[in-house]
């Protein structure tokens, strides 16, 4: 077990073309620990293995966290299909199970929203799980409401919790 205080902090940059693959590894890893891989889920969605891709549109974004060659987590934001204007969703927010309880994972959403803020959204919206309740719990930390129902078009249908934040 690494010395957390000599390991030097993770850097956290811009979705490279280079993270597609690992990136979706770590992704579908995630929702296999969770038992949460299903239909409905980024698990099946074929935008997953080309994330570059999907966030190179403007008004989309993606942070990867990366510490020396591994990626360790990344998050986004996208404008999905249906939401009010001025929201985006937050998405594909996952940590690689050593990197969670750090940190990083609270870095990592605090420079989303801010970047969220740079690209002028005021709200953001996600969609989760129960079994992702420590996530949950980081959401509400930094100001996420919990909502009665789902928003937009993102096409996964099987999550049960959505939530929202204002962004000041």
């Amino acid at each position: 077990m690494q010395n957390t205080h000599q390991s030097p902090s993770p850097v956290i940059r811009s979705l490279k073309e280079a993270d597609n693959e690992p990136l979706a590894a770590l992704i579908r890893a995630v929702f296999r620990e969770f038992k949460i891989d299903r239909p409905g889920t980024v698990y099946t969605d074929p935008t997953t293995d080309k994330l570059y891709q999907l966030f190179q549109t403007p008004g989309r974004a993606y942070l990867v966290a990366q510490e020396g060659d591994e990626l360790i987590g990344g998050c986004g934001l996208y404008p999905t299909e249906g939401l009010p204007h001025g929201c985006a969703e937050l998405v594909k927010f996952y940590l690689a199970p050593a990197s969670r309880g750090q940190g990083v994972g609270f870095q990592l959403l605090q420079k989303t929203l801010v970047l969220a803020k740079q690209l002028g959204y005021r709200q953001l919206y996600l969609e989760s799980f129960p079994e992702l309740a420590k996530a949950v719990r980081l959401y509400e930390k930094v100001g996420f409401k919990h909502i009665p129902h789902a928003l937009g078009n993102s096409g996964h249908f099987a999550c049960t919790i959505w939530m929202v934040k204002e962004l000041a």
